[in-house]
C-alpha cells in the first residue's frame, strides 16, 4: 500500500505546481496575435456548429431508415416463418418458396443491421463534434478573458 501511495502523492504534488491555464497573450503587443487566434477559433466554432447541425439532420434520416429496415426485416422473417411452416406439409415447390423467403429475410436483417450501424456511427460522430465544439468554445472564452485582461491594463 505504501509503495503505491508514495508515487501517487508525489505526482499529485508535482502536478499541482504546474500552471494549467497560463495566459499566452499578456501585453498590448500581443493583441494582433490574440485577434488572429480569436478569429480562427471563432471560425472553427462556426464550422463545427454547421457540421454538428448537418450530422444531427443525418441522424434523423438514419434513424428513420433503421426503423423502416427493422420493420421490413421483421415482416420478412414472419413471412419466411409462415412459408416454412407451409413447406413442411406440402410440396417441393413450397419448400423452394420458403427458401427464397428465408434468403430475403436474411438480406433484410443484414440491411437492418447495417442501418443500425449507420445510426451508431452517426451518434459517435455527433459526440466527437460536440466534444470538439466544447473545447473550441472554452478556448474562445479563454481568449476573451485574455483580451479583457489586456484591455484592463490599457485602461489603467
Amino acid at each position: 500500500m505504501k509503495k503505491i501511495l508514495i508515487p501517487v502523492l508525489f505526482l499529485s504534488l508535482l502536478c499541482s505546481g504546474i500552471p494549467t491555464n497560463a495566459q499566452k497573450y499578456k501585453n498590448t503587443s500581443d493583441t494582433g496575435k490574440l485577434n488572429l487566434e480569436y478569429v480562427k477559433v471563432s471560425n472553427d466554432v462556426a464550422g463545427l456548429i454547421a457540421e454538428l447541425s448537418a450530422a444531427q439532420t443525418k441522424l434523423i434520416d438514419y434513424q428513420s431508415k433503421a426503423n423502416s429496415a427493422m420493420a421490413d426485416a421483421q415482416n420478412a422473417a414472419n413471412s419466411s416463418s409462415d412459408q416454412a411452416s407451409k413447406a413442411t406439409e406440402v410440396s417441393v415447390k413450397d419448400a423452394k418458396k420458403a427458401n427464397k423467403k428465408a434468403k430475403k429475410a436474411y438480406k433484410e436483417a443484414k440491411d437492418s443491421r447495417s442501418a443500425d450501424k449507420d445510426v451508431s456511427d452517426q451518434n459517435k460522430k455527433i459526440a466527437k463534434l460536440s466534444s470538439k465544439l466544447l473545447k473550441k468554445q472554452e478556448r474562445l472564452q479563454e481568449l476573451e478573458a485574455m483580451r479583457n485582461a489586456i484591455n484592463a491594463k490599457i485602461n489603467n
